[in-house]
């Protein structure tokens, strides 16, 4: 096989990322010190916090799939991104692109789900859990009776993604966020496991986990699966 062009070499992932000014704590997708390797990162101007949990109405695919060939073109050898509500592109951008592509941490429900023992379920941590069924959820095989819980539209979380308000601190936030996880999981006893939608969420990940006793699931477990069958480890003979 011909060795494939490129500009730069060694990057196996490439991130496609909202247009944000938010602070990216260590955890979240779009700190590369969260990686124990190279990624090269790709901004979609187009995608503002704002338009990211309306893509059923209007659609940002064309720019993502742009922002892909760009990253793929100059040496990526996969493909995902900075928003879970993303997983509504999972197709599209699978079958567009020349690399493999995840989207979003979304894609581990399935798997998650058939860990876990008959009676227990996957909950869904997210951004916004109004807007987060239909499509989103279809899109990556996850039904649409799966339990899903959104950080408070009027907390400062919300606030801190939507107008990159850089003063919230890392304190406040993982304060509501593991308020959130322990009113979710008294709600729904069945949920045996969590999902974190939203990369943001990630850097809570450990906290949750302390704060349920359950295991947590969110964009680095994915990306660091996703990149190690990028680049599968060599082992000796003995």
């Amino acid at each position: 096989m011909q060795p494939r062009k490129k500009t730069y070499y060694g990057v196996s992932i490439g991130i496609l990322m909202v247009n944000t000014t938010f602070q990216r704590y260590i955890g979240d997708i779009g700190n590369a010190m969260t990686w124990n390797f190279p990624v090269q990162y790709k901004i979609v101007h187009d995608a503002v916090p704002s338009k990211m949990t309306d893509l059923h109405n209007a659609s940002l695919l064309e720019p993502f799939k742009r922002a892909a060939d760009e990253l793929i073109a100059a040496g990526v050898d996969g493909i995902t991104t900075t928003c879970g509500f993303l997983s509504i592109y999972q197709r599209e951008l699978a079958d567009h692109c020349s690399v493999p592509v995840a989207t979003s941490s979304l894609l581990q429900v399935p798997m998650v789900e058939r860990l876990l023992p008959t009676g227990k379920r996957v909950g869904i941590m997210t951004y916004n859990g109004d807007v987060l069924n239909g499509p989103y959820l279809d899109a990556v095989g996850i039904a649409q009776d799966t339990p899903v819980a959104g950080i408070p539209q009027d907390s400062n979380f919300v606030r801190w993604i939507k107008e990159g308000d850089t003063s919230v601190t890392y304190e406040t936030l993982k304060s509501e966020v593991v308020e959130t996880a322990r009113r979710f999981v008294a709600a729904h006893p069945q949920i045996g496991a969590i999902v974190l939608e939203c990369t943001n969420l990630a850097p809570f990940s450990h906290w949750i986990a302390e704060a349920t006793g359950l295991a947590v699931y969110d964009t680095v477990t994915m990306v660091n699966t996703f990149q190690a069958s990028l680049r599968p480890r060599a082992y000796p003979m003995f």
